[in-house]
Formats: structure tokens, C-alpha cells, sequence
């Protein structure tokens, strides 16, 4: 069954396209200072090794700002600048030949500034991404609406598409993330039914690695499911790792994004006749260990209710017995493989596959 996807304009930010049905694309953004070149370039490449398409650092400072032009040289994915409060750091930030600037609405300052930084990116043909966010809306905007509703943010974003619009610039992105799901995601229909422009969806300041992925995966999930988005960022208050591979995650549940192995796994009861969460453990960690590029379903389940008919499903899989498991490839029985050596025959089967 082929999913329907929202039509948006196409936006290239440097070599990775979004929006106009393209992949959609992961982001991350360092937690390094950015004018530490040395430390800031190492994490951007531990990002890259883990997924990540498109990285974004922070310019809350002059000295960051004069980082940029050796953090784009030095990194091998698109750079976004993050750019809060001085325009002049985006104007430093375009010069720096960056692929994106991410420029906050509650915080710009005055529409002149805004507009000075629009034409130099049009002259530069450089993408913005109007970034709102519910903890730092504009305030009269909080004034009208008494909360960050989710019509608040859509206004927010919809006030400096007009300023766009008034500057003839129309290479925009539009996120309007909140630390709220439910909000979240109202806010983004009703972008996604009013523009055309590509969204970058987030749930905004949601937590820690195990809450703050469950919060993305609902909020960014949802709306996935639906055909809106066109590129993700999953903020975790965690290693920005985490946020890469919870972000390919979601969409290899999704059935979106790169090709790789999908682990199905039972939630294992009193049923279970092994030690399947050594299994599962061990296959998931070979599996990211060794980045298989095959779009391949993978059932390891523990007992004989739903074991042999999932692993029977799925491309490869096992069904745990006493000791032992059968080892089965598109439904047919390949042969039994003692416990001791599921993982090892799981691993080869997916490479010979």
C-alpha cells in the first residue's frame, strides 16, 4: 500500500534535498561550543557516521560566528546555523557559506534586520527555516492567545512567511515545534493544510533519552503517518547520537527513509523458552555495528503462540523451543539452530541474504 505524502515545495539545503517528495532527511545539532572548531568538527563527524544528513550548530556568540567558515570547510554534511537574537550573526553565517539559517521569530528583532538577512540569502542562494518554538514566541502573539496554542505558533509562523513574501524570497522551511505532542502536532496540520512550504517537525525540549524519544516518536510519528514532514530532529536531552538513531528509527518503523533491518521481537511472557533478550540484544548491536543496507524484516520471537507465524512472515526470523530455535526465510523452514548459536546464524543469514 503506497502512503500518501503532502506535496511541498522542494528547498535544497547544500546537497540534501527537502521537501518536493524527497527522502526524508535526520538532522541533529551539536551540544559543543561552535568556536571550539576541533571538538565541534568531531562531533558533526560522529553524527554523520550514526545517520545524521544535515547537522546544525549553535551562534549564540561572536567567536562562533567567526567559527563558521572553518566548521563548514571541515565537515562533510550540510551545516545550519542556529542564529538567536543578532541578525549579524546571520548575515556572518551566509557569508560562511552555511546551507541553512535557522532564524527564530520570537527573538530576530525588527522586520528591517529580518529583511537584511532575507536578501543577503537570496543573494547567496541560501534556504531559512523560520524556527518558531513555543517557549519563545513573539509577545503579542502570547499576549492574543494567553498559551502557546497551536493557532499561536501557526501565526507566529505565518507573520514572517509574509515578510518573506514581501522580500520576493521563497526558499523556506517551516518547523513549529512545541514541548507539548498534542499541540504539536495540531500546529502542523494546520501548516501542512495552508502552505506549501516543506516542514522540519520536533517536539521541543522533550526530555531525556528514554521520555524524550517516546514524546518524538509520537509527536514526529503521527504526523508521518499522515504524509506531513519532510525532515526530522529529535531533541533529546542526551548525546546527540541518540537523537540520529532515534530519528532513522521512527522512520524505519514508518517504513520511510534509508533501507536497513528491521528487528521484530515479542514482548516475551511466562511463555518464553529461552533467553531471548540476549538474542535480541546481541542481533540489534551487530546489526548497528555493521549498518547492513538491506530493507530486510527480522522476527525473533520466544515461544510457539505467535513465534512461528511472525518469524514465517517477516523475511528471516527464529521461534525459540527448548534450546533450540528454527531458523525460518520467507516462511519456509531452513533449519534448527541450537540457542548458543542464534545470533551468529541470524547475522549470516542477513548477510548471504
Amino acid at each position: 500500500m503506497e502512503r500518501p505524502r503532502r506535496v511541498s515545495k522542494l528547498v535544497h539545503v547544500g546537497s540534501v534535498a527537502v521537501g518536493g517528495g524527497s527522502p526524508i532527511s535526520v538532522q541533529s545539532m551539536t551540544t559543543s561550543k561552535t568556536h571550539d572548531v576541533e571538538k565541534t568538527l568531531k562531533e558533526i563527524a560522529g553524527l554523520v557516521e550514526a545517520g545524521a544528513d544535515i547537522v546544525r550548530v549553535a551562534v549564540p556568540r561572536p567567536e562562533d560566528a567567526d567559527a563558521l567558515h572553518e566548521i563548514v570547510a571541515g565537515a562533510t554534511v550540510p551545516i545550519v546555523a542556529d542564529i538567536h537574537f543578532n541578525h549579524k550573526y546571520a548575515l556572518k553565517a551566509i557569508k560562511a557559506k552555511v546551507a541553512k539559517v535557522r532564524l527564530n521569530p520570537g527573538n530576530i528583532g525588527k522586520h528591517e534586520w529580518e529583511a537584511e538577512v532575507l536578501e543577503a540569502a537570496k543573494d547567496a542562494g541560501i534556504p531559512i527555516r523560520i524556527g518558531v518554538n513555543s517557549g519563545s514566541l513573539e509577545k503579542d502573539i502570547l499576549d492574543k492567545y494567553g498559551y502557546p496554542q497551536p493557532e499561536a505558533l501557526y501565526e507566529s509562523a505565518m507573520r514572517h512567511v509574509d515578510i518573506c513574501n514581501a522580500c520576493d524570497f521563497d526558499d523556506v522551511i517551516i518547523s513549529v515545534k512545541h514541548s507539548d505532542v498534542y499541540y504539536m502536532i495540531q500546529a502542523y496540520k494546520l501548516l501542512a493544510d495552508r502552505t506549501h512550504y516543506p516542514l522540519h517537525l520536533g517536539v521541543t525540549e522533550s526530555g531525556s533519552l528514554s521520555t524524550g524519544t517516546i514524546k518524538s516518536a509520537i509527536g514526529i510519528g503521527a504526523l508521518l503517518a499522515e504524509g506531513i514532514g519532510d525532515t526530522i530532529r529529535v531533541s533529546l536531552a542526551a548525546d546527540s547520537v541518540h537523537e540520529v538513531e532515534a530519528g532513522h528509527q521512527i522512520l524505519k518503523s514508518l517504513r520511510l527513509g534509508r533501507p536497513g533491518v528491521n528487528i521484530i521481537a515479542c514482548p516475551t511472557c511466562g511463555r518464553l523458552t529461552g533467553d531471548l533478550f540476549s538474542i535480541v540484544q546481541e542481533v540489534e548491536e551487530a546489526v548497528k555495528k555493521r549498518k547492513f543496507d538491506k530493507d530486510l524484516n527480522v522476527a525473533l520471537m520466544g515461544c510457539a503462540v505467535n513465534g512461528p507465524g511472525e518469524a514465517a512472515g517477516a523475511d528471516l526470523g527464529v521461534s525459540l523451543g527448548r534450546g533450540r530455535a528454527h531458523l525460518f526465510k520467507k516462511g519456509v523452514i531452513l533449519r534448527t539452530v541450537p540457542e548458543d548459536e542464534i545470533v551468529s546464524a541470524v547475522i549470516q543469514a542477513i548477510e548471504e541474504w
